[in-house]
């Protein structure tokens, strides 16, 4: 009688054995294999940093210990996943590769299609199941908008896969395991190397803690929490970099999140902070469609009237290290360096100033911010950033004056106090714009702007200067027709209550701000 073939589960970015589809239909068809492959070329991508490593190292070892109560073994294997599959085609010759499918950056994009063009010519099976709501392959939403709405629906709303109750593993696997669990975190993986002291843990235990703690306690605070960078810290969800590294699925949060409203319906902050979660993570596959339907959006300046700007600047190197002298970016960026997590709006006017307040070419900003980013998200970083740099054509031009928003969002001025702490000898209303403090408090309190914390470049001025290149870019009628093909090929769109249907006809080509289409990355 022949042997089964050998069926080798290929965890990427979904690490967990609950609601993991690939692995219970390979349990369910012959020996599995579980596998992992450390590819060099993975982590030598710009995109790529050693905290990105280390939360994956920390969920690879909880998925081991999972995957260990079923009787399987994780094989960790150090090398590219096609020379991985040619050794595996070598020792057991027929294969049956399982996978979820993913959206992701521009080297995982290749990766894949290598993987195809393998699979079809040694005719190796390969079945990919979705896990989040984007459809592969699609061109256009322009069509029929409703269509995509009710397909994520029917995928969130269908029963999750159950863990297999009974695997049997293939034999022979050590040959194929190159590293211990133990020996993870002794790899220094990454593009940047930066350390990252207060990290954020992985792990599907770690995530299942994070989101009981939201939704039976922190989660009250959080609409109110949102904006606002040290409270978002404690009382944001959180569940951002779990969702990215597949910990926890899309489809059991959304669930949960829906018993939850149900259970507390009758307790209003609770009920509305939970309603307000449940809109980002709608929006969360929409984002990653776009990437999907435009790869490209990594890299090019999505709209082609929109692409002159200098990618070199002597301003760049002061935003990435925290010395702007803008004291509440300095404090986000110096805060992102050490824990790798800011809240959204925080997010959003790092970019804005980069982009409109000191001019930058949004590229290097994007790949800078994608590293610090625990929660890196590829199909929801590079279009937010793009739509925040003013470099869709499609979206309301939105510039984040940094004073207000210290104003607004750190009134205590505590945030501020905590990350930049040459400002504290100052008195709380000149902490947000230390530049403005007049001779006579400088002797007062010992502080010499430029000397004790940089000189800030004139910001505001630069702002206008983009804010009104840009608007005047967009009025040509070549800008015009390039934008409509945009949003025909790229936008998402919330059906508006009835009471708003006449404003809403009018506005019926126009994407959701900024602060309604985050997603995942603000949790």
């Amino acid at each position: 009688m022949a042997k089964a073939p050998i069926q080798v589960v290929w965890f990427k970015r979904d690490l967990r054995i609950h609601d993991h589809a690939p692995l219970s239909n390979a349990a369910a068809a012959g020996p599995v294999l579980p596998v992992f492959a450390i590819e060099p070329e993975q982590w030598q991508a710009s995109d790529s940093a050693l905290r990105h490593w280390q939360f994956a190292a920390d969920s690879l070892a909880d998925l081991a210990q999972a995957l260990g109560t079923l009787g399987l073994p994780l094989c960790l294997w150090q090398g590219s996943m096609l020379d991985l599959l040619a050794a595996l085609k070598a020792h057991y010759g027929e294969l049956v590769l399982h996978s979820h499918e993913e959206t992701g950056n521009a080297w995982s994009f290749g990766r894949d299609l290598d993987v195809k063009a393998w699979c079809q010519q040694h005719d190796t099976p390969w079945h990919e199941a979705r896990q989040h709501g984007v459809v592969r392959g699609l061109k256009s939403r322009v069509d029929d908008r409703n269509a995509w709405e009710e397909q994520w629906e029917a995928l969130m709303t269908a029963p999750t896969a159950t863990a297999p109750q009974k695997a049997q593993a293939a034999e022979g696997w050590q040959a194929f395991h190159h590293i211990d669990v133990q020996q993870l975190h002794g790899l220094t993986l990454g593009f940047d190397t930066t350390p990252c002291p207060e990290r954020q843990p992985g792990g599907r235990s770690e995530g299942r803690a994070v989101w009981r703690s939201f939704v039976s306690q922190r989660g009250r605070r959080y609409r109110g929490s949102l904006s606002k960078p040290l409270l978002a810290w404690e009382f944001g969800s959180r569940l951002s970099p779990h969702l990215a590294w597949g910990t926890l699925s899309m489809r059991e949060v959304v669930q949960s999140l829906r018993r939850q409203r149900k259970k507390h319906a009758e307790d209003t902050p609770l009920s509305r902070s939970l309603r307000a979660f449940a809109s980002r993570l709608h929006w969360h596959c929409h984002f990653i469609q776009k990437l999907e339907s435009e790869p490209s959006i990594e890299s090019q300046t999505l709209h082609p009237a929109l692409r002159e700007r200098d990618p070199d600047h002597p301003n760049l190197i002061a935003w990435k290290q925290g010395q702007t002298g803008v004291p509440l970016v300095d404090a986000c960026m110096r805060s992102l360096i050490a824990t790798g997590w800011i809240n959204f709006r925080m997010r959003a006017m790092l970019i804005s100033h980069a982009t409109f307040g000191l001019g930058l070419h949004w590229v290097e900003p994007a790949l800078h911010l994608a590293r610090l980013f625990t929660d890196f998200e590829p199909g929801i970083h590079y279009p937010q950033v793009q739509m925040q740099a003013g470099a869709t054509g499609t979206n309301a031009l939105r510039v984040y004056n940094p004073i207000k928003q210290a104003q607004d969002n750190d009134p205590s001025g505590e945030f501020v106090a905590r990350w930049v702490p040459e400002l504290t000898p100052l008195p709380l209303e000149w902490r947000a714009k230390p530049w403005a403090l007049p001779e006579s408090l400088r002797q007062r309190f010992g502080f010499q702007p430029g000397k004790h914390y940089p000189l800030p470049s004139d910001f505001e001025c630069e702002a206008r200067h983009w804010k009104k290149m840009l608007y005047e870019l967009r009025r040509t009628p070549e800008a015009r027709d390039a934008s409509q093909a945009i949003v025909d090929k790229l936008a998402s769109q919330r059906r508006p209550p009835a009471r708003r249907a006449k404003k809403a006809k009018a506005d019926n080509r126009q994407q959701l701000s900024l602060f309604d289409e985050w997603g995942l990355e603000d949790m």
